[in-house]
């Protein structure tokens, strides 16, 4: 179900809830949302769309993937940049790394280690900011 994007800072004020298989919903709404938003959006956490699960959506060119309860274990090449959010006015200044190694469940609750780079990458550490509790 394509569920409404929440405003603001506040829902990124507290560290996501472990996800649980009991949350299978929430991957298919996110992955729903996200679908529908895809001209303006390229990843989603679950806190953006009012619920405080570790899970996240990405959009990486014609691909759409989950990752639930995502935990980076590897970062290399830190650059500066700008990023925006479609829960936040504006853009703001973060620091990400060009390539990043992901421990995570997938969205069958199977256990999976994935290296991104590049724009993936940077998209994933968008996401898990919000799980985390951080403002970009």
């Amino acid at each position: 179900m394509v569920r409404n994007i929440v405003k603001g800072t506040h829902i990124f004020s507290k560290k996501a809830e472990p996800a649980t298989e009991a949350d299978r919903q929430v991957v298919t709404d996110l992955l729903d949302t996200l679908r529908a938003n895809r001209e303006i959006c390229v990843g989603m956490a679950a806190n953006m769309i009012g619920v405080n699960k570790s899970v996240i959506v990405v959009a990486a060119g014609p691909f759409e993937f989950a990752m639930v309860n995502p935990v980076i274990t590897k970062m290399s090449q830190e650059y500066r940049t700008e990023e925006g959010c479609l829960s936040l006015d504006g853009t703001r200044e973060c620091t990400r790394y060009k390539e990043i190694e992901v421990d995570y469940l997938d969205s069958d609750f199977r256990t999976q280690h994935g290296k991104y780079s590049g724009f993936t990458a940077q998209i994933i550490q968008h996401e898990i900011d919000h799980c985390c509790g951080v403002v970009i």
